[in-house]
């Protein structure tokens, strides 16, 4: 029996409810983004570390801080997905769309891929604005009182950075966070699909929240050893200081090279715990949340339309 094509939501709703579901799902891990970003700059130029470990750093920031300090950047933070996850996942369902064939047949793995990786690389820029607010409002906590930027809220940071820095600093490190977004889309895209397929084979899942939990966190293992890398120069470069003219670092891969030589290779995936238990959460949180808002719509917005 043949099956009708299920209507598409309309494209403004796809980017609204793409916003919004990586909104909801950032108050639940915004601790984690915060600690992530202190262990990426501990240790600094071969400086002495701040951070032991993940649990060390959450119970001096938390020591420190308290449970609001936990929270710090979070205006930030949802205004990233509001601008980075709803260009990403907006973009990502018109060119699926698209790439759809007439009678439903859906895109083959490498176009799922491309496309990812284009919806990642044009959300990054469009975020990468509020990427560079949150990298500093969660690092603030961590200097001295006179060297603390003290940015009130998200747009306070904004406005700041444009009339102490210029506009376009509010786009710095903009090639390594799109570098970041592509890696994460393709290998969540590669990783999650493959995980899931073994899974489901094991014969120990179906397919349901907790394949799909599984699946999330398997393929987020991946994705963190695979982007950590392109992250901490990104951060780096977001939360760096411009002295006299000089900034402290000419660009992503010169951030990679004094890392490695201060540091050692293995700081390259500093902060690997807090980055991993955000990603697949903030992944299966994310759809959650988008699959409920969809399902919503559909049954009282588009009822009408069901043939």
């Amino acid at each position: 029996m043949a099956t009708t094509k299920q209507q598409p939501l309309p494209k403004g709703i796809k980017f609204l409810f793409g916003g919004t579901a990586g909104m909801g799902a950032t108050i639940f891990v915004q601790p984690l983004d915060l600690v992530k970003n202190r262990m990426q700059m501990s240790g600094e130029g071969g400086a002495v570390r701040e951070h032991k470990t993940t649990f060390h750093a959450v119970y001096k920031i938390y020591r420190a801080e308290g449970i609001r300090g936990m929270y710090a950047g979070l205006s930030a933070g949802l205004f990233r997905q509001a601008t980075y996850t709803t260009t990403r996942l907006g973009i990502y369902s018109i060119l699926f769309d698209m790439a759809t064939k007439s009678d439903g047949t859906p895109p083959n793995f490498a176009t799922k891929a491309a496309v990812g990786m284009v919806a990642g690389a044009t959300g990054a820029f469009v975020g990468t604005p509020a990427e560079i607010s949150l990298i500093r409002m969660t690092s603030d906590g961590r200097l001295p009182l006179e060297q603390r930027r003290n940015y009130k809220s998200v747009f306070n940071a904004l406005a700041r950075i444009s009339s102490e820095e210029g506009v376009l600093t509010l786009w710095r490190g903009c090639g390594p966070t799109m570098a970041r977004a592509m890696v994460v889309n393709a290998a969540q895209l590669a990783s999650y699909s493959q995980a899931k397929q073994f899974l489901l084979s094991s014969g120990y899942f179906r397919d349901n929240i907790l394949c799909h939990f599984g699946a999330s966190m398997i393929s987020g293992f991946v994705t963190t050893c695979a982007s950590m890398p392109v992250d901490i120069a990104k951060t780096r470069i977001q939360n760096m200081r411009v002295i006299d003219g000089k900034p402290e670092y000419r660009g992503a891969i010169d951030v990679l090279s004094k890392t490695i030589r201060n540091e050692g290779v293995l700081s390259l995936w500093k902060g690997f715990t807090p980055y991993y238990a955000r990603l697949g959460p903030h992944t299966v949180l994310t759809f959650i949340f988008l699959e409920q808002m969809n399902k919503f719509y559909r049954n009282h917005f588009m009822a009408d339309k069901r043939t």
